[in-house]
């Protein structure tokens, strides 16, 4: 399948470069797959389009300041943006700078903190060890550390990005992009969902880098899909597993949570809790286990997520949605509007 066939322009100025304010404020396009329908919303109609019969599954995972800057010992910049946590004291990084080798030191304010590049993974990826671990240096990162925004976001750096960069059920810190689904939800919406006995669940994905990587093949069967962190505890899977088989809409909020569905789903549709790595990459021709519906935001172009979504949806219908949401000057990406795909609902 190539990747041609999920391509569509967007305007610049479409993409948005904050949030709304407030949050739930943001413009929400319910489209029915079944019926091949659109209606235009706000995000705050949810829980009147909601019902007991839904289940909503939110993912928990918490963005941490994952950029940090740092001087080498001639005092040359060096910018490490890090990936995966490999133990208390190592992780894996991008690193940019010139003439970084292995065994080079990366000074860090406060002083006494550093990083050394002990092994070279791929290219700008490197293996460093810091002269913190555990706790000491996750305070350490989280004091210093920057949020690594997507690049479409040209907005500066600052406390005020770190707080709307982040969901407000957020929990578990680990992810180096936000689930942006999840970022139009406020307390307010959440009290509505719970008046309307809408069960609500969590489940953890780690977001990587990876979510933004380019689709760099022809053929989109052939792209390697990254590797995440993901987890559903014995209680949220035993939960889900009996609200599926009563009968119940299981409607993820994003495509993180219906990424941690499907892969902890086996082929009988019965979701098994654990933790792992997860790295499943939905395309069309893909046939979804567990989730029914979804909550998503507007995707790049020839993205991964795309994809994903067409998937659900069907890649012609999504690409008619996604003109229509143009056409009416929807904002996209990741602090853009929220699209909702049902099934039989408009």
């Amino acid at each position: 399948m190539n990747i041609n066939l999920f391509d569509y322009h967007l305007p610049k100025e479409l993409i948005a470069q904050k949030p709304a304010r407030p949050r739930d404020s943001s413009r929400l396009l319910v489209f029915d797959r079944a019926k091949n329908k659109i209606s235009h919303r706000h995000f705050y109609d949810l829980p009147d389009i909601l019902t007991d019969n839904d289940v909503l599954v939110v993912n928990q995972s918490k963005v941490f300041p994952a950029r940090l800057y740092g001087k080498k010992k001639t005092g040359g910049k060096v910018e490490v943006l890090l990936t995966k946590k490999l133990n208390p004291s190592g992780w894996q990084a991008l690193i940019g700078g010139k003439n970084l080798k292995i065994g080079d030191v990366i000074y860090f304010d406060p002083s006494g903190w550093q990083a050394k590049i002990i092994k070279d993974i791929d290219g700008k990826t490197k293996q460093i060890k810091f002269n913190k671990s555990g706790a000491e240096l996750d305070r350490l990162i989280e004091t210093i550390g920057h949020t690594p925004l997507p690049p479409y976001i040209k907005t500066k750096d600052s406390r005020i990005i770190k707080k709307d960069y982040q969901t407000i059920y957020a929990r578990t810190s680990g992810s180096t992009a936000a689930p942006t689904a999840g970022l139009h939800f406020t307390d307010r919406i959440l009290k509505k969902l719970e008046k309307k006995r809408v069960k609500i669940f969590k489940v953890t994905l780690h977001v990587g880098l990876g979510t933004f990587a380019p689709v760099e093949v022809d053929d989109i069967k052939k792209h390697q899909i990254h590797q995440e962190w993901a987890s559903i505890d014995k209680k949220t899977a035993d939960s889900l597993n009996k609200l599926k088989k009563a009968g119940k809409n299981i409607m993820t909020v994003g495509t993180t949570s219906a990424r941690t569905l499907e892969a902890f789903a086996d082929q009988r549709g019965q979701l098994k809790s654990g933790s792992k790595w997860v790295d499943i990459y939905i395309y069309p021709g893909y046939k979804y286990k567990f989730v029914d519906d979804l909550i998503t935001n507007f995707h790049l172009p020839k993205s991964s997520l795309l994809f994903m979504v067409s998937a659900l949806a069907e890649r012609k219908n999504i690409l008619q949605v996604y003109k229509k949401a143009i056409a009416k000057k929807y904002r996209f990406f990741s602090f853009g509007d929220a699209m909702l795909i049902v099934k039989n609902r408009i």
